[in-house]
């Protein structure tokens, strides 16, 4: 089992290595095994400064931390500082990406890739 496992490792590293990158210039391009290069453009975000969102994640646990660690008292008190910190967490991170989305820089480019039929 493990000597299967190390050799799909092996293959799967191997063919990345081998990967080929395509551009705009090689659209079209047909392959002998019926595969051919195909482009689209796709929406990028560009001059984000924080694209993990990390400061809001960061800011949005402490002050839901904050909060609820104001409710109940003993191991309620806890889970309710966890809970807050948790809910605060991944409100201050989604609020960071509506802001990132509604003010950022976006681009269109155009990406290809091999497709296989």
């Amino acid at each position: 089992m493990l000597r299967t496992m190390m050799m799909i490792g092996a293959m799967s590293l191997s063919a990345s290595a081998m990967a080929q990158h395509y551009g705009p210039q090689d659209e079209g391009r047909r392959f002998s095994d019926g595969s051919k290069v195909q482009c689209r453009n796709v929406e990028v975000q560009r001059n984000s400064k924080d694209p993990n969102r990390i400061a809001g994640t960061a800011a949005g646990a402490v002050i839901g931390g904050v909060l609820g660690n104001q409710i109940g008292g003993g191991n309620g008190r806890k889970i309710a500082t966890v809970g807050g910190a948790v809910a605060g967490g991944a409100a201050g991170r989604a609020l960071q990406g509506n802001r990132q989305e509604a003010k950022g820089d976006r681009i269109v480019e155009q990406r290809c890739e091999r497709v296989y039929r």
